[in-house]
């Protein structure tokens, strides 16, 4: 077993990189290739389709079953000339993946032949099995009817010889079984608000769209040593490992020059990247050793969830053409960085004005003033909501350690923006002013002007202001953006609709009182001022400036009443509070019935996670490390007992000492094992016959994840004493360091 062990890592250090050249076009010029954009459309399609669909993508126009079958025509010529011989739904099911179902264009001609033929009812609708993806009990076995249904506003693309159709997974009874459909009606529910208080400022505004812009942080590992390690292989993170004398402590990864074969990896991948429209922009190295981030140019959010859905799939596949393994899990490694998604998102109007961005004049600030304290609000009220959207087994290892947000969600503003908060609060008549960024001269001459942005950053801050948008860091790297979408569009559209309904309210109460005509400002000025510092005032716990990694920040957390709950179950109860019911029904994203599926399947979703790291672990303990463990010491008690043949018995003591030690801890450290496995078995007995999944979730965290840790410890200390030889795993130092 050492020597398989040693030959896959020679064999790693021996790979060297593939020679990836790029398309001779330019990648503004082979950038979405593989999509049936906008550009394609009107190409293929005929002028009153090609409008037809515009209207329908842009404006929600309903899409008539004729102009369906044009599009599929265009569509089919356009597929077949890329060699294109399927078609397929590709939906995001509650398993925080994707799934397809691949049918040929061919159809009987009637004549004993066949023939290729792709109609618009095809592209429209199809019947995937929805009884075989989670449901949270709506659907049962004997239940299987689903139906995928075409999402237009999200562009057919092309993967291989397939023609991929976005669409949305229901319920043969209409309940959503995936992100996409809850996620279209946030966006839609956030619309509505956002445009109904855009109108105190720009009366022409006709939609709000939310944009989202994230940042996928990964690992690569070489594919022999990760095929090595049987719990990388099942469970996405190592379950056991000692640190690397070295791993990050020098910082000198972080932006360092990017190795051979990733920097490999990664042209391959933004070249595939870039055909299929995912618009990739930025590329380096992470903080920890193997850990690498990619970042695109923000867009549409239901369109940047899609790319980024599809952009892990092309990861995996990618990494493998250059013997890498991509490991999305938010923390694969301990005692090193783990792996967020930051999502920055933000909202835009049809007129190009960015909501969450400062503007130049009084009447531009307040818009802004009233975006940032309106989404304050939606945060603050759902705070306990928005944790929950963004937690799971894998992302619980990665919160409150010192390198991502704490389990608390809470918004840093920086000091300009909170000092014109303040200001605005105690009726400031001078409040409504704010600086774009400024210039800091350098005492080097060389060095131009350096352009100071109008906050700093704080990592530690689960959701910080940046400038213009909002950066949503406590998000998951094998997340589906769209869970944390949904809870945050949602949460805003609510606030936003309050504000308005508020401050119509208090127009109507002051339009006819000449105190607020003062020939400068009328009854919507003052009535949203008024309205404005209420909630600068009742939302001021959810901002936080200092360090979210301070225990004494979970303290005052607790003391403001934000939520700080731990438990990675009972984190996601927040999706039944009332509140939340009410909200999501209130506002058409999801019912309670909906609601009450969806943790159904996460509380077991959890159980399963946890499950199978515990059956990993406890196989790997017994058959893999106390075996070689064992070994080594049977070979040290050898080496003690020829001492005392060789040597005199006092002698022989004192020389063998160091061995005795070692083979007492083995004896020791083994026996630990052994027990702790055969409790971490009977903790599962316990909790499996348990019927309530909410319920065994619960039991799974509190008696079952806690003995992985003890394990571990255990192994982690026999890896220190055990000879290197023997030890059957490839180590950190392996897994982190091999190019």
């Amino acid at each position: 077993m050492a020597n398989l062990r040693f030959q896959v890592v020679a064999e790693a250090f021996k790979k060297k990189p593939l020679d990836i050249k790029a398309p001779a076009e330019r990648p503004s010029e082979y950038f979405g290739k593989k999509v049936f954009n906008r550009e394609k459309m009107y190409k293929y399609l005929p002028k009153q389709v090609y409008n037809k669909m515009i209207d329908v993508m842009d404006n929600g126009a309903r899409l008539d079953l004729d102009v369906a079958d044009a599009v599929a025509a265009g569509m089919k010529q356009w597929a077949t000339e890329n060699d294109v011989t399927h078609y397929t739904h590709w939906f995001q099911p509650l398993t925080e993946g994707t799934a397809e179902k691949h049918d040929s264009f061919v159809e009987h001609d009637g004549k004993g032949g066949m023939i290729e033929e792709f109609s618009g009812k095809l592209i429209v609708q199809q019947e995937p099995d929805a009884s075989s993806f989670p449901s949270g009990g709506i659907r049962s076995t004997f239940e299987a009817r689903g139906y995928s249904a075409w999402d237009p506003t999200s562009p057919v693309f092309i993967i291989d010889d397939t023609l991929c159709i976005p669409t949305v997974f229901i319920s043969y009874s209409g309940e959503a079984l995936d992100y996409k459909a809850p996620l279209l009606r946030s966006l839609h529910a956030v619309n509505v608000a956002a445009t109904d208080v855009c109108h105190f400022f720009y009366p022409n505004v006709k939609k709000v769209f939310s944009t989202l812009g994230w940042e996928q942080e990964y690992f690569l590992v070489d594919e022999g040593l990760y095929s090595a390690r049987p719990d990388l292989l099942l469970t996405g993170r190592t379950l056991m490992g000692h640190d690397s004398a070295k791993n990050q402590q020098m910082d000198d990864h972080y932006f360092g020059t990017i190795p051979d074969r990733v920097q490999a990896f990664m042209k391959d991948l933004e070249i595939q990247a870039l055909e299929l429209g995912i618009p990739c922009k930025t590329r380096h190295n992470e903080v920890a050793p193997n850990q690498f981030e990619l970042a695109p140019i923000f867009e549409e959010t239901n369109l940047a969830v899609d790319h980024n859905m599809l952009l892990m799939s092309l990861m995996r596949k990618v990494a493998r053409k250059h013997g890498f393994r991509v490991l999305l899990h938010e923390k694969p490694f301990a005692g090193i960085n783990g792996s967020g998604k930051h999502n920055n998102w933000s909202l835009s109007t049809d007129t190009g004005v960015r909501l969450h961005a400062p503007g130049k004049t009084q009447e531009d600030t307040l818009r802004f003033v009233v975006f940032i304290v309106e989404t304050l609000m939606g945060v603050y009220r759902h705070n306990g909501l928005l944790k929950a959207s963004i937690m799971s087994a894998s992302n619980a290892h990665r919160l409150g350690a010192n390198e991502a947000p704490p389990a608390i969600i809470s918004s840093f503003l920086g000091k300009q923006v909170s000092e014109l908060l303040d200001h605005i609060e105690k009726a400031d008549p001078d409040a409504l002013t704010m600086a774009g960024k400024q210039g800091m001269k350098m005492d080097i001459p060389e060095i131009p002007e350096i352009m100071i942005d109008n906050t700093d950053r704080n990592r530690t801050s689960p959701f910080a202001f940046t400038g213009n948008r909002f950066e949503f860091r406590a998000v998951g790297s094998e997340a589906n953006c769209a869970s944390a979408m949904i809870a945050l569009n949602s949460a805003v559209a609510e606030a936003l609709a309050d504000f308005k309904q508020r401050v119509d309210a208090r127009i109507a109460a002051i339009s006819g009182d000449e105190t607020f005509r003062d020939g400068k400002h009328n009854a919507t000025y003052h009535a949203i001022l008024d309205i404005i510092r209420e909630d600068i005032a009742t939302c001021k716990p959810i901002r936080f400036d200092g360090n979210g990694y301070s225990d004494e920040w979970v303290v005052e957390a607790e003391k403001r009443g934000l939520d700080t709950e731990k438990s990675c179950p009972v984190i996601f109860e927040r999706y039944l509070d009332k509140a939340s019911i009410d909200m999501f029904s209130k506002l058409g994203v999801m019912t309670e019935k909906e609601l009450e599926a969806r943790n159904e399947v996460k509380w077991e979703t959890y159980t399963k996670k946890i499950q199978i790291e515990a059956r990993v672990l406890g196989d790997l303990s017994i058959n893999h490390i106390i075996p070689v463990a064992t070994r080594y010491q049977s070979q040290l008690l050898e080496n003690v007992h020829n001492m005392h043949v060789s040597f005199a018995s006092d002698k022989a003591d004192k020389l063998s000492a160091r061995n005795v030690k070692i083979i007492e801890e083995i004896a020791e450290r083994t026996s630990n094992i052994e027990t702790m496995v055969e409790e971490l078995v009977e903790a599962r007995k316990k909790a499996n016959v348990i019927a309530d999944e909410h319920t065994k979730a619960i039991a799974y965290h509190d008696t079952v994840a806690p003995k992985l840790d003890e394990i571990r410890y255990q192994i982690d200390k026999l890896e220190l004493i055990v000879d290197d030889a023997c030890w059957p795993l490839p180590k950190y130092r392996e897994l982190l360091f091999i190019r």
